[in-house]
């Protein structure tokens, strides 16, 4: 069985910096031309500057709604 023949490595916009960028085998940083846009690409993650809109649910309301200081008199977890 023969392997399939290897695909040409293309040249790509960094989703980071708009730059060029290789995607292929060569660049351990694809998409993004450098693993200093890799990184600051994650940190814009990590720091939830990048946001999926999404309509609250019924649990993430009754969630707002209850904070660890209201505790129900007998509810002796949260004291």
């Amino acid at each position: 069985m023969s392997t399939p023949p290897a695909r040409p490595a293309r040249t790509v916009a960094c989703p980071a910096c708009g730059g060029p960028s290789l995607y292929g085998p060569d660049n351990p940083a694809r998409p993004f031309c450098s693993a200093r846009c890799k990184q600051l690409d994650l940190g814009a993650w990590a720091s939830e500057q990048f946001r999926v809109p999404a309509q609250p649910s019924a649990h993430d309301v009754a969630a707002d709604d209850f904070t660890a200081g209201d505790s129900s008199p007998g509810d002796s977890r949260l004291q």
